[in-house]
């Protein structure tokens, strides 16, 4: 077996997580409670899954760990920015997310983590008012998207140096942003993007952007898990591929969209015929609040009604799919909080078109089913740093809802979300050292 050049996780490895809301506190309290043998990490594929390796008298099934080198528990440093300046302990109990008596166990330890200040538009989140946030030099005025980045780059610097961490990843965990149109005169050359940061565009250039450029510039991997535009543009990928850096993004998959996912594969399988879906949510943590204002939402819609265009394709079966009406909807709702809810009405056809109804209805936690996607995110994507993959991580799109894809190509993207397992499992034998033996239909 001759394993792929992989460096060894050797040393600390920081989390940098851009917002310290409810998905960040729960993982970052979820991780601390795990490693003192309080809680166990239900949910995460790297702790967990096995996968096979070797055909025949050579057959295994394997952890990940044992089939390549994955930071521990034990060697994760947290950190995070966020608009509001109250420490990891503070946003947890706030986010009601988990209870006191599983909080309170680290409490020291989250108490420590507390938020750099965010580099922050109000304009790209018009609900969120917090006033820990970024300011121009000797002034109240918002920095420039420039001086954003610089700034940024030295809170990596300094964090990295604080903690004695041998590597970083970045995560965001954020918003999610007003929508921004791919721009090629802005978006297609990483010469373009510098320039507009420089001349502080800030219509085309969102603060996201700045966070992911001053992480890739550090030496970070980064990971987009809202659908913001952020690094799913040329430009970006130009600076990944300049740095020897992995991306991954975007928008974590973790409640109804993995339903969809997962369940339209059973249509298309059976040849059943689809006249509509209809999908809807309420919720009413800060996410809710944020994507009540429909500009935020639009990015949101954007990424949720592409999961079934690459499933159930017109074009490959007209009689089955064409003309279909997918809608999507989420509902700010406070009394829910992180208790998220989803509806799905589905109107498929039979046989002779008969006609049959499935009703799907999700009643989940987001911020439960969001830690241990985000654990599993930062520690392949560190993982294929220390590969020396650069460049978009296609086989991280198992977690995401809306997986980057180079469409300048015409490439399309997975969805299905047996195909992305399948690339998953050849990625890690691939790092590990055997052959990727599985086909991707």
């Amino acid at each position: 077996m001759n394993q792929e050049n992989v460096k060894p996780a050797n040393g600390k490895l920081g989390i940098l997580i851009v917002g310290n809301g409810a998905v960040a506190t729960t993982l970052m309290t979820g991780v601390l409670m795990v490693r003192k043998g309080l809680a166990k990490p239900v949910g995460a594929m790297t702790q967990y899954d096995k996968i096979r390796v070797g055909r025949g008298s050579d057959k295994q099934y394997l952890h990940y760990g044992d089939i390549v080198s994955l930071a521990r528990l034990d060697d994760i440093v947290f950190g995070c920015w966020d608009v509001y300046p109250q420490n990891a302990y503070q946003a947890a109990v706030y986010a009601e997310v988990l209870k006191r008596s599983d909080i309170d166990p680290v409490r020291e330890e989250l108490e420590q983590i507390v938020p750099m200040a965010a580099a922050f538009d109000k304009n790209f989140a018009k609900r969120l008012d917090g006033d820990n946030v970024k300011t121009a030099a000797g002034g109240q005025q918002m920095p420039t998207r420039w001086e954003m980045v610089e700034a940024l780059r030295d809170d990596i610097r300094r964090f990295k140096a604080e903690q004695a961490c041998a590597r970083v990843v970045v995560l965001w965990a954020a918003s999610t942003e007003i929508y921004v149109p791919v721009n090629e005169q802005v978006h297609y050359r990483l010469t373009d993007l510098e320039q507009a940061m420089k001349a502080d565009d800030r219509e085309h250039v969102a603060p996201s952007m700045c966070y992911a450029y001053a992480a890739l510039s550090e030496g970070c991997p980064f990971i987009m898990g809202a659908p913001n535009t952020t690094v799913d543009i040329p430009a970006m990928w130009e600076l990944a591929e300049k740095t020897h850096m992995p991306i991954a993004g975007k928008d974590f998959k973790t409640g109804q969209t993995l339903v969809k996912s997962g369940f339209a594969p059973i249509i298309s399988t059976r040849c059943l015929g689809l006249d509509g879906w209809f999908s809807t949510n309420i919720l009413g943590n800060r996410d809710g609040l944020v994507l009540d204002e429909p500009a935020n939402f639009h990015t949101k819609e954007v990424s949720k009604l592409s999961t079934l265009e690459t499933i159930l394709k017109p074009e490959d079966q007209p009689d089955l799919y064409a003309g279909y009406y997918h809608k999507v909807r989420i509902n700010y709702y406070p009394p829910r909080n992180d208790n998220k809810e989803s509806w799905d009405n589905i109107d498929i056809r039979g046989w002779l078109d008969y006609p049959m109804q499935i009703k799907i209805n999700f009643l989940c936690r987001d911020s439960i089913l969001a830690a241990p996607v985000c654990l599993d995110l930062c520690l392949l994507i560190d993982l294929a740093a220390r590969a020396g993959r650069y460049g978009t991580q296609r086989f991280l799109s198992f977690f995401l809802k809306s997986p980057m894809h180079d469409y300048t190509q015409g490439e399309e993207a997975v969805n299905h979300l047996y195909r992305q397992h399948t690339m998953l499992k050849n990625a890690i034998r691939e790092m590990g050292g055997y052959e990727a033996d599985e086909e991707v239909d």
